[in-house]
């Protein structure tokens, strides 16, 4: 293994991968950097043309809508696999309407690649439809180059 990928693994695995600062899934600093609303679109394509750049933590989000009296039944569900209701604007909004729907915003740092991404998708489109809801779309998030 050469030195350069040595040292980025033994950053990532003492929490140092990000100048030292684990990544929180709240950070302030974190940007999008690859975002998809269809559900169709394979993960590897959409991360392909992206800005996301393989090897740096990041924070991996999930917009769901949910009707409200299922929410806090989905954020439990999903809390068991380590994520973390985000309240960004969105969190907790009643959406209005006939079934009263509440956008539900979950993330979760993790390693990413296609195939996890795809998982979690996956997951995430199987929570949403045992609770009565959908995923409106995910999100990959890190923070700015100058920052790593």
């Amino acid at each position: 293994m050469d030195a350069g990928r040595w040292e980025r693994m033994r950053q990532r695995l003492s929490g140092r991968g990000s100048g030292g600062v684990p990544l929180g899934v709240d950070d302030a600093d974190l940007i999008v950097v690859a975002e998809s609303d269809d559900e169709t679109a394979a993960s590897s394509a959409v991360l392909d043309e992206s800005a996301w750049r393989p090897g740096d933590d990041v924070v991996l989000r999930h917009v769901l809508r949910v009707p409200a009296s299922r929410v806090d039944d989905a954020v439990a569900t999903a809390a068991l696999d380590g994520y973390e209701w985000l309240d960004d604007g969105l969190g907790r909004t009643v959406a209005g309407g006939a079934d009263d729907t509440v956008v539900v915003v979950l993330g979760r740092r993790q390693t990413l690649d296609a195939m996890h991404l795809s998982q979690e998708r996956s997951r995430m489109a199987g929570l949403g439809a045992r609770h009565g809801g959908s995923v409106l779309r995910w999100q990959v998030l890190q923070r700015p180059e100058a920052r790593r």
